[in-house]
Parts: structure tokens; sequence; C-alpha cells
């Protein structure tokens, strides 16, 4: 288990709390202080994590350095802000266990802090979004970070190609660019997180996800176009 996180303590606490109430409890839960300012490190030590310093800035750094220090056979990301329900684990682990062939699990997310109905429209047109669109680019499912898991041999086998030093880039996009199109990606609807509708405050935090997205993909498709993935 794999949380990035970036002076995101009160958020932090809530999320590994729902993370120790899950129906399986996770072998280890890896929390990546990237530069925090703020006592992140020490909610992650009060709540029982592991907590490592990854110095080099950016989301592409800091999850990395959470991945190659994991120990399980399956790797599960999240947010620092996301809210997990209680069976969220029990359905990873249940879902690689009954295919041996599944090399990487991605689930949905709804936004909390909304009013119900709208919080349901936005997650749909926000999250869909992503998880639709990016199937033209890639040739396949996208891996989304508020919600994934993967096999760590996987991870083992691209760790080298992902693109760490670029703190613009999509850390998710990115490593769903190097997973793909000859492993098995899966995407399950009824897997859903909550997550935080942070990313939508204001102009500047819309465009600046523009812009990153925009440029994962121009820096993947010099060398490898849609239509040759497909």
């Amino acid at each position: 288990m794999v949380i990035p996180v970036k002076d995101d303590s009160e958020v932090l606490a809530r999320c590994l709390r729902l993370l120790q109430g899950q129906t399986l409890a996770p072998l280890e839960i890896v929390v990546v202080d990237n530069n925090c300012r703020d006592d992140s490190a020490e909610i992650a030590v009060l709540h029982g994590a592991r907590d490592i310093v990854e110095h080099a800035a950016g989301i592409p750094a800091a999850s990395a350095a959470g991945y190659d220090s994991a120990v399980g056979a399956v790797i599960v990301r999240c947010d620092a802000d996301s809210a997990p329900p209680p069976d969220w684990l029990e359905r990873i682990q249940l879902a690689f266990a009954a295919d041996a062939s599944l090399d990487a699990l991605v689930g949905t997310g709804r936004f909390y802090d909304l009013p119900p109905l709208r919080g349901k429209v936005v997650s749909a047109l926000c999250v869909q979004a992503y998880l639709l669109g990016m199937r033209p680019v890639l040739g396949h499912v996208p891996l989304w970070g508020s919600n994934m898991a993967y096999r760590r041999q996987a991870w083992q086998e691209i760790s080298r190609a992902v693109h760490r030093d670029d703190p613009e880039l999509h850390d998710d996009l990115d490593l769903s660019f190097h997973f793909g199109p000859y492993r098995s990606i899966r995407y399950d609807r009824r897997l859903c997180v909550g997550i935080s509708p942070r990313p939508l405050y204001g102009r500047r935090q819309i465009l600046r996800r523009l812009q990153r997205t925009i440029h994962t993909v121009t820096v993947h498709w010099s060398s490898e176009r849609p239509w040759r993935r497909r």
C-alpha cells in the first residue's frame, strides 16, 4: 500500500484510519514524504505506517520511490485524500487471487464534500472522462492513481523506464503508457473510493491538470503513436 504525500496531514490521518478499518488488513502502508512541511510524517508513524522520504520534487518521483520500497506481491495505491470503503482491499485481493493473468486493477471514484446528486454527476463527468478518454490514446484502460493496484513483478519490469524526474507528468498516466498494451489491465466500476474535489477548485487547478495530461501524452507520442499501441 503506497500513499505519496505533500503537506496533507489532516486528510492523511483520515485515510490511514480508514485503511486501519479494512476488512482485510494491509500487509504494510508506505507513506512517501515528498518534502512535507507539516506533520505528515508524524501522522504516518502514529497510524502504524512506514514513512520514507523522497527529496526529488513531484508525484512521479514520490510514487516511484514508494513502489520501489513496497514488499507485497500486489502494490495498491491511493491518494492521501482518498476515502476507501471498508471492503476495498478485500475486493482487490479477491480479484488478483481469482485471475493469475491479471496485472493491474483500476477502480473509480466519487467526490465527497459535495451534495450527493452533484457529487455523483460531477464524478461521472470527471472520472469517466479520464478513464474513457484515455483509452483511445493508450489502446487500453488507463491506470488511475487514486484507486489502483498492480503486481509488484510488473512494476519491477518497468521501474527503470518510468519518468521519475519530470514533476509535470501525471505519474499514473505515465505508468499506463509503460504498462500497456501487453499486460492485462481491468477496470472495475464497483471498486469505488471517495475522492476529494480539490482538483476542481479554481480555473488554475483545472488548467494545470489539463496541461500535465497533454505533456504526458506528448512525451510518449514521440515514440508510441496510438495506432501502433493498438
